[in-house]
């Protein structure tokens, strides 16, 4: 993390500062940041991205009460498949039905492993018959189409990461801030669709879909405009109190929306997969965990999860062959574990920040939002023993607090015998340290009670449109 050089205004980019570490060219350069991350995304890529703008808690209030517009995903990994046996590549590696799947939607896809953990997520959208985009699939996607599958598939991939930005637009005043940016009605958008629009004079493809968990859009287009459409957006956005998100507290809104989150909530189980991980050394993608801390342990093979664990069981669809459905087929029989969200009782949580002042060792320290990701220059995932009866019963990760509900809470992969309200407890701390048994109870999953993007009915906002356009569709489809 660093801090900007040069006081008041802008940096200069021939600054010795700016050669060593510059300023993302995704988002706009903010005086106002003091604070940066160092974000580099896999890619050998370093740049400087703000880690605050108007706060932590601001900022996560946004998704909420107004909107916010979030670029420090880039650059997101973008990988482009062409060809006739395109969607048979897709359909004979994704756990998702290709049964239907029109132009211009889209669908949460995730590629497991034989074993049937989740080995790659993300977004899949189609633009056209033989046309299809991914988001945060690759570099897996990539290596099963152009080194495991090589010639075996009339398709071909594109690699377009670092030439393309996403920007995420999410909260209550979402569309409107949309609408007023493009000029245009957005309303025919459903759940899950995308089409072609223009901010600025930008062509842009805007996508229903966000992690927010409330009313939420992505907007893509070429990564020479991406500061222009930044601009664009956020200027339309201020009469609607819209928030820039920071990358602070950016992954709380994956435990409070109820999106777990490889990198926060699991790791993927690349390195079990030895060609592969000589693949991603390859082409130099360190977005990889060497480091494990909290009560489960060092062992990384503890903390892989299936997407039954994950909550995504309605996207596992036995219409058709793919990697790891033997695997699947077997535990979608009898699942072991379910996916809820915990709430941390308050004491022994309080107990925990109160040990930092008493003599003696302190118990693990608890960050916030979260902890931050990154210890001695390496990746760091935390994850906490979640037990009952002193008897282990799960697996508890992305611990957060949430400004919104004035608690601390985490998503926790349990045995299915514990309803809702069942009082459980997270062991705090790593082996051999001094431990805290944090009492937690078992709630909803997703905790975030509010009206859910997929069910949004778009209908009852008013549009902002300045010109005539398609007609306002009806209620969202899931």
């Amino acid at each position: 993390m660093t801090t900007k050089k040069g006081g008041k205004g802008k940096i200069d980019p021939n600054s010795q500062w700016e050669k060593v570490f510059p300023h993302s060219v995704f988002v706009p350069h903010d005086p106002k940041v003091d604070l940066y991350l160092g974000a580099v995304y896999g890619f050998a890529t370093t740049f400087a991205i703000p880690w605050e703008y108007t706060g932590w808690r601001d900022e996560q209030m946004s998704w909420k009460k107004t909107c916010y517009l979030h670029g420090n995903l880039n650059p997101t990994p973008t990988y482009r498949i062409k060809g006739p046996e395109a969607l048979k590549f897709l359909s004979d590696h994704c756990v998702n039905s290709f049964a239907s799947f029109p132009i211009g939607t889209a669908k949460h896809a995730v590629m497991c492993n034989t074993e049937g953990p989740n080995m790659m997520d993300g977004v899949l959208a189609r633009l056209d018959e033989d046309d299809y985009i991914t988001y945060w699939m690759a570099p897996y996607i990539s290596y099963m189409l152009e080194v495991q599958k090589k010639d075996k598939y009339k398709a071909s991939g594109e690699n377009l990461t670092g030439q393309v930005f996403l920007f995420q637009v999410a909260g209550p005043r979402s569309l409107e801030v949309l609408e007023t940016a493009t000029g245009e009605c957005l309303h025919d958008i459903r759940f899950k669709d995308h089409r072609l629009s223009a901010i600025g004079g930008t062509e842009v493809r805007i996508l229903r879909m966000g992690m927010a968990g409330t009313l939420a859009y992505e907007v893509h287009g070429p990564i020479e405009k991406a500061r222009t459409v930044y601009d664009s957006i956020f200027k339309a956005g201020e009469s609607f109190g819209i928030r820039r998100l920071g990358r602070h507290t950016y992954l709380m809104n994956h435990t409070e929306a109820g999106f777990p989150q490889a990198y926060y909530h699991f790791p993927y189980p690349w390195d079990e997969d030895r060609q592969f991980a000589d693949y991603l050394d390859k082409i130099g993608y360190s977005i990889r965990f060497r480091t494990f801390r909290g009560s489960m342990g060092p062992d990384p093979r503890l903390r892989y999860r299936n997407p039954f664990e994950l909550g995504w069981s309605s996207l596992v669809k036995f219409d058709h062959q793919f990697v790891g459905r033997k695997a699947l087929d077997k535990i979608a029989k009898s699942p072991d574990r379910k996916i809820v969200t915990l709430v941390w009782n308050p004491e022994d949580v309080t107990d925990v920040y109160a040990s930092q002042l008493r003599p003696g060792d302190p118990y693990q320290p608890m960050d916030q939002p979260y902890h931050f990701l990154i210890e001695h220059g390496e990746r760091v995932l935390y994850a906490d023993q979640v037990l009952k009866g002193g008897k282990q019963i799960g697996i508890s990760s992305g611990r957060a607090y949430s400004c919104y509900y004035h608690e601390m809470i985490s998503l926790a992969s349990i045995n299915g015998d514990c309803p809702t309200g069942a009082e459980v407890v997270v062991l705090w701390g790593d082996p051999g340290a001094r431990e805290k048994e944090i009492r937690a109870k078992v709630a909803r999953f997703p905790y975030l009670d509010e009206e859910r993007n997929e069910h949004v009915d778009v209908i009852k906002i008013p549009c902002r449109a300045i010109k005539a356009t398609k007609s306002p569709g009806k209620r969202g489809r899931s």
